[in-house]
């Protein structure tokens, strides 16, 4: 019955105009994903004050559990949403959903500190969710417009789930620990739905294969062979995804935090100020779109990742001489940071692999970046936790804004030299192959004219 439903959805979506199939995968894939940030992120809405075990601070101890556990998705994801088809995405996402949830649920009923251990259970399932989603909108001549709208989930549904989380505990007698459970089953429907919408998306034409290369599932020696051709490349794009992991997930699990060291308490602030930021983000990322030239659309994007880490930098350094307000400096700084970030949650690989025409998927590369970055997350919260470093929050946060801005900058100019030469060289030796080729004899062209035609 549901599979008559689908199939009566689909052929009625294929007869619509493109532009109302984007706005449609866009809103399906926004909406996924940001409910699925009510299953990940509410438990941050809360303080558990006063809670410490072996001497660390009880939501630290959340915090970290969720992430390795999160983080060891993200590695299993490098083959799993590699070699992931099309035909069990909607039943894998449900399927991971409900896990995380019912780990919520348990977290619940089980008293600290032994409910730690669901919060590991419930960040093992979510980590894939991204990849999942993803694959719905990669490979279209829209996808810049797509990955846009989806990415500002990673910004507006942090603060907004915040804003759901702690608006419930307001007007309900839930407590902290149920919570988080209570927040996702508000949001359930609205992921199923988003599920539902996502798989009526038609497949790629063959217009978007042409401009943005044909996506597949990849094997092992696929794998290989991509990371091996640009290897250089991509050893400093994960410097970059590194530290810039480490400031975005500090913002977000420690924003209340954040906030509460300026004498904020305001619990709409978290909303309002990533509201700003992200549709600042969408705008500037989905004009992306306008570029169909590859290489300069690829060097565009980098352009922007080096701004954003100036702007962050300099945003700090203005609010440090008390020229603007901790408002305004969230606001810049969140803005420089996700301008930054997005792009390499999306339409930088997306473009990547569009610009050397590299038969493969855009999953497998963000789940690599992904799994070294969360690491690295991990890594930072339990130095900063078991070190004797003692500062607040605030001034950690602001001390790690510097950090990126400098560090990552210079990987970002870095990576715009070495692709864009790469891209030249690679160019130039396809250019002197298909020389090669068109001397040969007639009676040879054929097999080779099928494998430049491959290869374009």
């Amino acid at each position: 019955m549901l599979m008559k439903i689908l199939d009566s959805g689909r052929e009625k979506v294929r007869k619509w105009p493109a532009l109302a199939i984007t706005l449609l995968a866009s809103l399906a894939a926004f909406s996924c994903y940001t409910s699925m940030y009510a299953f990940r992120k509410a438990f941050a809405a809360g303080t558990f004050e006063h809670l410490s075990y072996l001497h660390v601070d009880y939501k630290v101890w959340l915090v970290l559990t969720q992430m390795i556990g999160y983080t060891l998705s993200k590695f299993y994801g490098i083959r799993f949403i590699a070699e992931s088809s099309s035909k069990k995405r909607a039943a894998n996402l449900i399927r991971l959903i409900m896990v995380s949830w019912l780990a919520l649920l348990f977290f619940a009923l089980v008293p600290a500190p032994w409910n730690i251990v669901f919060m590991l259970i419930n960040g093992f399932p979510l980590g894939m969710i991204w990849g999942l989603v993803f694959s719905y909108l990669e490979g279209r001549k829209a996808t810049e417009f797509m990955g846009a709208v989806m990415s500002i989930s990673l910004i507006f549904a942090s603060g907004f789930v915040k804003t759901v989380a702690r608006t419930l505990m307001g007007i309900l007698p839930v407590n902290q620990y149920w919570m988080p459970f209570c927040t996702g089953l508000i949001f359930l429907l609205p992921f199923l739905l988003s599920v539902y919408c996502l798989e009526l998306i038609p497949a790629p034409t063959k217009e978007d294969q042409q401009l943005r290369t044909k996506r597949a599932p990849m094997n092992a020696a696929q794998r290989k062979n991509f990371v091996s051709s640009f290897l250089p490349g991509i050893i400093i794009t994960l410097i970059i995804y590194v530290l810039l992991t480490i400031l975005r997930d500090m913002r977000d699990n420690f924003e209340v935090e954040i906030w509460a060291n300026f004498k904020i308490h305001d619990n709409h602030i978290y909303t309002k100020t990533d509201t700003i930021v992200s549709l600042a983000v969408l705008l500037i990322i989905s004009l992306l779109i306008l570029i169909r030239d590859n290489l300069k659309a690829f060097m565009v994007i980098h352009l922007i990742i080096i701004t954003g880490c100036v702007l962050a930098g300099v945003a700090t350094f203005i609010f440090d001489r008390s020229y603007i307000g901790p408002v305004a400096w969230m606001c810049m700084v969140g803005l420089g940071l996700y301008m930054a970030y997005i792009p390499y949650n999306a339409i930088f690989y997306e473009r990547m692999i569009a610009n050397f025409h590299f038969k493969s998927n855009v999953g497998f590369i963000i789940y690599i970046c992904d799994s070294v970055g969360y690491l690295g997350s991990a890594s930072v919260l339990i130095f900063r936790e078991f070190s004797t470093v003692n500062i607040s929050w605030g001034v950690f946060f602001k001390q790690t804004v510097y950090t990126v801005s400098i560090v990552g900058g210079i990987c970002a100019i870095a990576s715009l030299i070495y692709f864009r030469n790469k891209t030249i060289y690679h160019n130039k030796e396809n250019s002197t192959k298909h020389n090669d080729e068109i001397s040969k004899p007639d009676h040879q062209l054929d097999s080779v004219g099928e494998l430049i035609l491959q290869d374009k």
